[in-house]
């Protein structure tokens, strides 16, 4: 993006030839593998990745060879270059749909995953910072879009001012850079290995039988009852699996098909019982947000959303009514 944001000040040639003219490739690649970074503990960036390079690379050799560069005002005037430029605007629009798709997407599907990987959802994990950064980016593009619209097919110049341009890059550079330092690692750990399975003699990636989901269900319910993991505010599916030993993705399938809810509600439903048993006990000397922190959750706000949609009832509602 930085890139793109000094291209777009300057005309920048070597001995008279264009350079970093395609740069515009560059920023929805490294998006994609930086969201991906954050979404999948899995992900390392390999040399293979660098194929997300190859249209940069492709255009930027072209248009050092045309002497041509192709964000220029004028790029879609007739002349003998001029079919070359449209492919570039051909390629640029692909690259913005393909990969905000596949981004958003990842995002979305993260969403998803968090509530089977952790007990307390803090705004951190949900990196809901990255839509803004998405919705503000592609209405920039389409606001670029429209623009070549009307050039091309109503013959009507809307060109964009140097300000609008430089407005929402220096904007997206400083979301970028604000909240992308704020951003903390989302999975500190990934546990899901074959040791789980092996401990238990179930193949890595098989199906469990009846008795093999029974006894996992049993073990997770005992080992709720025995030692409360649910009072640890920052217990995960990977803590869990750790504890148990089995692996993450049969413990949510059990906790998924066999108990009907997701790692997420399944903790917070001990931890309400217990906030209830300790507002309802008759000597308390806790006020209300201690015993939320006392019986697991993070923070104030999302232990009264989380009791309310489980009662019905505030924490002190329910506390009043138990008198």
């Amino acid at each position: 993006l930085a890139i793109e944001f000094f291209t777009c000040a300057i005309d920048y040639r070597l001995f008279g030839y264009p350079l970093l003219s395609s740069s515009f490739l560059l920023f929805n690649p490294a998006f994609y593998l930086y969201v991906r970074s954050l979404v999948q503990p899995e992900f390392k960036l390999k040399p293979l990745q660098l194929i997300h390079l190859l249209p940069f690379l492709f255009f930027e050799v072209f248009a050092y060879i045309l002497h041509e560069p192709y964000m220029l005002f004028g790029y879609l005037e007739l002349d003998p270059t001029y079919w070359f430029r449209l492919i570039f605007a051909i390629a640029s629009l692909v690259s913005w749909v393909a990969y905000n798709f596949t981004t958003a997407m990842l995002i979305y599907k993260h969403r998803i995953r968090l509530v089977d990987e952790f007990s307390n959802i803090e705004s951190n994990k949900k990196i809901s910072w990255l839509f803004f950064v998405i919705i503000f980016y592609n209405l920039y593009c389409l606001l670029l879009l429209i623009s070549g619209i009307f050039n091309v097919f109503m013959h009507i110049e809307f060109p964009l001012s140097p300000v609008v341009n430089y407005t929402a890059l220096l904007v997206l550079v400083y979301v970028l850079g604000f909240y992308g330092l704020k951003q903390e690692v989302i999975f500190r750990e990934h546990v899901d290995s074959p040791k789980n399975d092996e401990k238990h003699n179930i193949p890595a990636h098989s199906m469990l039988a009846d008795e093999q989901t029974v006894k996992i269900k049993d073990d997770l319910v005992n080992y709720f009852a025995k030692t409360k993991p649910y009072l640890n505010p920052d217990l995960s599916m990977d803590m869990l699996s750790q504890a148990l030993g089995y692996p993450k993705h049969h413990i949510t399938d059990v906790l998924n098909k066999e108990i009907g809810k997701n790692f997420f509600q399944f903790v917070n439903e001990y931890r309400i019982e217990a906030v209830k048993k300790m507002l309802s006990a008759d000597k308390n000397y806790f006020s209300i947000e201690a015993i939320g922190y006392e019986c697991g959750f993070n923070s104030k706000s999302s232990f009264f959303t989380i009791f309310k949609k489980a009662t019905g009832k505030t924490p002190l509602q329910y506390k009043n009514s138990q008198l």
